[in-house]
């Protein structure tokens, strides 16, 4: 874990969202994937991304109707590969969204933190396609110079042509995008930078698809998170980018506030390649309720990492059920039933949901369901939103290799203590 250290005396800054940009299979921008959760619409369809002859079956949540023409303004979109072109989308929205210009922006100290799971790996789906037909002659040069993941976050800075920046971007598979999001939140709450834009992105690619169906983890159809039939996970596709900025930053402007990052927690066990590990989940829960100041009763929901795989929502919910006590489990919910697992994009897109939510007073639904697995028992607020007064949120990403990572989100009020202190005291983090 990273332990905030301002210098003597000062006090750590709260940390605020406020701007929101998506790319998902349910909505393009933040009005109509707001609209799109409330419904509880479905991003399934066959794929078309990559030839699937040979597949049993081939569905997935691919995003249509994007053109990176509409919001890639200063690099020619074809220099990008598809992941970076939704990074890119996905963060000019959030800008705007924030109230800012890309002048804002260039003049203040900034991070951007881009997490990924297969970076351009639908480019390298391409490449490998042309070798084995061409031999080396079949490379495409443009193709090729597209691969660094790197360009996910470095391709931001090149389209608001951002001097005074660092940028990241963070490989910790399908908990990337919760990893980006604090790794944004310990530079801003130190004082390194003055605004961040952090979230996550990923393209549908074959490999990808191939591996989980080769593990026997594709869903035939649908996605059905703690449902007692569920088959297994759609691949999705996306991007979530968070503007984030300290809290005297969005008051001194009159920022909206979606929403105020309390803290968050990261376990890495590396037990199993890919099986989940109860006790490491339920440690990283721990964990970001200690950093965040807050106890489990305080929780309204969580936005589990809910896959639909049998061993992925039975090990989230004992986790959950770890920490919380059997007899006070919150509304447990899993957006991937609409917009499926878009890989390092996921936790991002689920804290724009949480956020979303917070600031619309409202639970995403767990679509696709039937019957709630007895193993699972949740409330994953079944089919259809409701509306709740939400408070405190924790979303939950998981990922091979143990890599785990949770964040907690709140309303923002001013009065708020902040990681079990009052703002103006020194804490760690």
């Amino acid at each position: 874990m990273s332990t905030v250290q301002p210098s003597p005396g000062v006090a750590p800054r709260r940390v605020v969202v406020t701007g929101l940009g998506v790319v998902t299979s349910i909505g393009i921008g933040i009005e109509a994937f707001a609209a799109g959760l409330r419904e509880g619409r479905g991003g399934v369809k066959p794929i078309t991304a990559f030839d699937t002859e040979g597949f049993a079956y081939a569905n997935a949540c691919e995003v249509v109707d994007f053109d990176p023409a509409q919001w890639i303004h200063r690099v020619a979109p074809e220099d990008l590969g598809r992941a970076s072109q939704f990074s890119v989308a996905a963060a000019r929205m959030a800008v705007a969204d924030a109230g800012l210009t890309v002048e804002d922006v260039r003049a203040r100290r900034s991070l951007v933190s881009v997490g990924t799971t297969d970076g351009e790996s639908r480019d390298l789906d391409q490449l490998v396609e042309g070798s084995l037909g061409s031999g080396p002659d079949g490379y495409d040069p443009v193709v090729a110079a597209r691969i660094p993941a790197g360009r996910l976050s470095s391709g931001i800075v090149r389209e608001f042509a951002l001097e005074d920046v660092e940028a990241v971007s963070i490989p910790t598979a399908c908990a990337a995008g919760n990893y980006a999001v604090g790794y944004g939140y310990d530079a801003l709450r130190s004082g390194d930078v003055d605004i961040a834009l952090v979230g996550g992105a990923d393209a549908l690619c074959r490999k990808t698809f191939t591996g989980f169906y080769r593990l026997g983890t594709i869903a035939p159809e649908v996605c059905q998170p703690f449902d007692k039939d569920r088959k297994g996970i759609l691949t999705g596709e996306g991007s979530g980018i968070l503007v984030l900025e300290s809290l005297e930053s969005a008051l001194a402007r009159g920022a909206r506030i979606y929403a105020e990052v309390l803290g968050y927690g990261l376990a890495c066990d590396a037990l199993h390649p890919v099986a989940p590990d109860r006790d490491s989940i339920a440690r990283t829960i721990a964990i970001a309720h200690r950093n965040a100041g807050v106890s489990p009763d305080q929780i309204d929901f969580v936005s589990a990492h809910g896959t639909g795989t049998n061993a992925n929502d039975i090990t989230e919910a004992g986790a959950i059920r770890q920490v919380f006590g059997a007899e006070a489990m919150p509304r447990t919910v899993s957006i991937k039933s609409m917009i499926g697992h878009s890989m390092g994009a996921a936790s991002a897109v689920a804290l724009a949901a949480c956020s979303i939510a917070l600031t619309e007073g409202f639970i995403p639904p767990t679509i696709n369901h039937v019957e709630t697995d007895p193993e699972c028992g949740v409330d994953c607020v079944p089919n259809h939103a409701v509306e709740a007064d939400l408070d405190i949120v924790q979303n939950n990403a998981l990922a091979f290799g143990g890599n785990n990572a949770v964040v907690i989100l709140a309303k923002y009020r001013p009065e708020r203590r902040v990681g079990g202190v009052r703002t103006g005291e020194l804490i760690a983090v």
